[in-house]
């Protein structure tokens, strides 16, 4: 009959975690820096912000359903939703101008100098 070794004891894990300092962007300047991303990026998600902050606004008030959106844009529901989910990855800005177009609303851009801008 073989004889079973006794197993060795085993010093616990420790499951401390590290500490994490957070990093607070106010802006979204502030942000594309901290991500390491450009001045560009930063304005995009500008534009994105602001047209998805009114496309929400419209959505609350005329209580539209996300499917008649998604069928008035001709895109999906699954995809609206995720939109007003605050969900933008893979989201283009024409995109959110084709759903507010779609809900009767217009868009105007103006286009100014940035001072820092060379």
């Amino acid at each position: 009959m073989s004889r079973v070794k006794p197993m060795a004891r085993v010093k616990p894990v420790s499951r401390v975690k590290p500490r994490v300092t957070p990093l607070v962007a106010r802006t979204p300047e502030a942000l594309a820096d901290i991500l390491g991303l450009s001045p560009a990026d930063a304005k995009e998600w500008q534009v994105q912000f602001a047209l998805l902050k009114h496309l929400k606004e419209i959505v609350r008030k005329r209580k539209i359903t996300h499917a008649a959106i998604a069928e008035r844009a001709g895109t999906s529901r699954t995809r609206v939703t995720a939109i007003l989910n605050d969900k933008l990855e893979n989201v283009s800005s024409d995109l959110l101008i084709r759903i507010l177009g779609s809900l009767g609303y217009s868009v105007r851009v103006t286009v100014s100098r940035v001072n820092s801008a060379a």
